[in-house]
C-alpha cells in the first residue's frame, strides 16, 4: 500500500490518482479517505493529481495510541507534502480537516499551497462559550465520547442520522451513506474516536486563519446540524482575507456524500479549480 512515515515513525495511508497539479484531501471525523471517492474521480478525470490520506488511527493508517491534536495532524500533512513533494496545491478538506488544513498553514505557511477549499468546516472554534455564543456546549461532546465509549458501533449508527440531517422531511441520504458511515467509523481507533473529540471542540483556530494568503472558498451547509454554520463558516469567511462563502441550502454536514449536494459540491470545486 501507498504510506507516508511520519518524522515520528507512524505509517501515513494514502490514495494517488491522475497527474496533473495536485489537490490534497482532508477527511472530516471519523472518516477516512474514502470519503472523497467522488470527488478524488472527478478531480483525477478533470487534469489533476487527487490524493487523500487516511489521518493516523483511521482507515488503514497506523492505529496508533497517541497524536491526536492538531499539531500532530498538521505535521503529519506537512510531511506527506514532503514526501510526495507537492507544490502548488489545492488543500480540499472537510470537518475537522479544516482544523488540520488551518493548523498546517498556521505552523508550516502556503510555500506550498496556491488554494484552500474548506468544506462543513470547524474552523474558527466549535465549543460554546462567552466568545462564541452560537457554538456546541461542553455537554454535546461529552455526549459524544460517552456514546463511543459505551457501545460504539450503535453510537455510529445513531449518529449517522444527525450527520446527514436525515430526519428531514424530503431528505435525501440513503441507506447505503448511513452504512458507508458506520463502515469508516468503525476503522477508527476508539482512543482515536474519543481524543478528536477533545480536539475538534475546544481548539482555537483564529490565528491560524489570520496567516492564510491565498484563495479560499468555504462551503457549508445550512442545516448543518454537527458544525453549527453561525459558529464557523461565517466566522471564518470574516477571518480570512479575500475568501468566499457558498451555503448550500438545507446541506448536511455531509453533503460532499449525498446525492444532489454532492454533484453540487464537486461542479463548484471544480469551477475553483480552474481559476
Amino acid at each position: 500500500m501507498p504510506v507516508c512515515t511520519t518524522r515520528d515513525g507512524v505509517e501515513i495511508f494514502y490514495k494517488d490518482w491522475g497527474r496533473g497539479r495536485p489537490v490534497v484531501f482532508s477527511h472530516g471525523w471519523p472518516l477516512n479517505g474514502d470519503a472523497w471517492q467522488d470527488q478524488l474521480k472527478a478531480v483525477a478525470d478533470a487534469g489533476h493529481r487527487a490524493i487523500a490520506h487516511d489521518r493516523r488511527g483511521h482507515g488503514r493508517s497506523a492505529p496508533v495510541w497517541d497524536g491526536y491534536d492538531f499539531d500532530t495532524f498538521a505535521d503529519d500533512l506537512a510531511d506527506l507534502l514532503d514526501h510526495l513533494d507537492l507544490r502548488d496545491v489545492t488543500l480540499v478538506a472537510h470537518s475537522m480537516g479544516g482544523g488540520e488544513v488551518a493548523r498546517y498553514i498556521g505552523r508550516h505557511g502556503t510555500g506550498r499551497v496556491r488554494s484552500v477549499v474548506l468544506l462543513s468546516a470547524i474552523t474558527p472554534l466549535m465549543l460554546q462559550g462567552p466568545d462564541n455564543p452560537e457554538g456546541v456546549p461542553q455537554s454535546v461532546f461529552d455526549d459524544i465520547k460517552a456514546g463511543i465509549l459505551r457501545e460504539r458501533s450503535q453510537f455510529w449508527k445513531d449518529i449517522a442520522e444527525t450527520f446527514f440531517s436525515a430526519g428531514r422531511p424530503g431528505s435525501p441520504v440513503t441507506q447505503g451513506n448511513k452504512d458507508a458511515f458506520w463502515a469508516m467509523a468503525m476503522q477508527e481507533t476508539i482512543e482515536g474516536g474519543v481524543a478528536c473529540v477533545d480536539a475538534f471542540a475546544a481548539t482555537r483556530f483564529h490565528d491560524d486563519l489570520s496567516k492564510f494568503d491565498v484563495p479560499t472558498l468555504i462551503v457549508h451547509g445550512d442545516d448543518d446540524q454537527v458544525v453549527p454554520i453561525d459558529a464557523t463558516a461565517r466566522k471564518a469567511v470574516e477571518l480570512i482575507a479575500g475568501a468566499e462563502l457558498k451555503v448550500y441550502e438545507g446541506g448536511s454536514h455531509g453533503l460532499a456524500l449525498v446525492d444532489g449536494h454532492k454533484q453540487r459540491f464537486t461542479a463548484d470545486l471544480l469551477e475553483f479549480l480552474r481559476r
